[in-house]
């Protein structure tokens, strides 16, 4: 699914309505350069379970966890994580729970160690904003893209893919 995000507003409201989707349990990769958004998506999803503060990427703790209207979210920033093995010195283990929601920002600093995602979200800089290309690697993951392709607030972003016939125009 490639997803067109013309300013923060259209990010934001991705990443609630992902978390409206995720339903508070999950493991999301965030990836994409320096600026691209991640940490922005990652304030939309916790806004989808009454988050309301600001949101910082965790560059330097590795990991922030929120506790929100019953759900645990775990975003994790792992930009400056010298090594994968790290995350088990910090009881990334037992962090990666069924039962809680993770936002892993730079997931292939732990490659290796992370297990594999039910989406993976790749935020690139377009001309005007950015792109989101989501990607299922579970079948959690297609369930997601599922309800995500469902709803209508994200309807006017959907772009065609870029091998797709019509070469890559807007979806109606």
């Amino acid at each position: 699914m490639l997803l067109r995000l013309d300013d923060e507003a259209r990010q934001v409201s991705l990443g609630e309505c992902l978390g409206r989707a995720l339903e508070g349990r999950g493991l999301v990769y965030l990836e994409g350069e320096l600026g691209a958004g991640k940490t922005t998506l990652a304030r939309g999803v916790l806004r989808a379970y009454g988050h309301r503060g600001a949101v910082k990427s965790p560059t330097y703790t590795l990991v922030e966890p929120y506790e929100l209207e019953g759900v645990r979210v775990h975003h994790f920033d792992l930009y400056r994580l010298g090594d994968p093995e790290e995350l088990e010195f910090i009881g990334g283990r037992d962090l990666l729970g069924e039962d809680v929601l993770c936002l892993v920002e730079w997931p292939g600093r732990g490659e290796g160690w992370l297990p594999e995602p039910d989406l993976r979200i790749a935020l690139s800089l377009a001309e005007v904003g950015r792109e989101a290309r989501l990607e299922a690697f579970t079948a959690r993951g297609e369930q997601l893209l599922a309800r995500l392709a469902a709803m209508p607030e994200l309807a006017a972003s959907l772009r065609k893919e870029p091998d797709d016939a019509r070469g890559g125009d807007t979806a109606p």
